[in-house]
């Protein structure tokens, strides 16, 4: 059984026992939450599309850790006219297990 979850504007598939990086999600390590944006499951049943969220269908997941990604450097330069501009950024993220897929 897998679904295809929807967060942080980005799409996943996940399985049970998935551990995933996802958004910044607000709770500490241990906490439980409910995603309820599911746009697809397929089990033993067969495959259920949403138009746009399957209807009561939920993925619980579990918080590992709260974390930031390594830095990237943004860089803007234009040729002859002194301009650079530097400027850096560390992405915040959410690390997660997936518990269990209900629908």
């Amino acid at each position: 059984m897998y679904a295809i979850i929807q967060t942080g504007g980005k799409q996943y598939r996940v399985q049970e026992g998935d551990i995933l990086k996802i958004e910044k999600l607000e709770g500490e390590a241990g906490d439980k939450l409910i995603l309820d944006q599911v746009l697809m499951v397929k089990d033993d049943n067969g495959t259920r599309i949403g138009t746009p969220t399957v209807n009561d269908a939920q993925v619980t997941v579990e918080v590992i850790e709260q974390g930031r990604e390594k830095k990237i450097v943004v860089y803007k330069y234009k040729r002859r006219k002194n301009y650079r501009r530097k400027q850096g950024h560390r992405q915040a993220y959410t690390k997660v297990i997936v518990q269990k897929i209900e629908v």
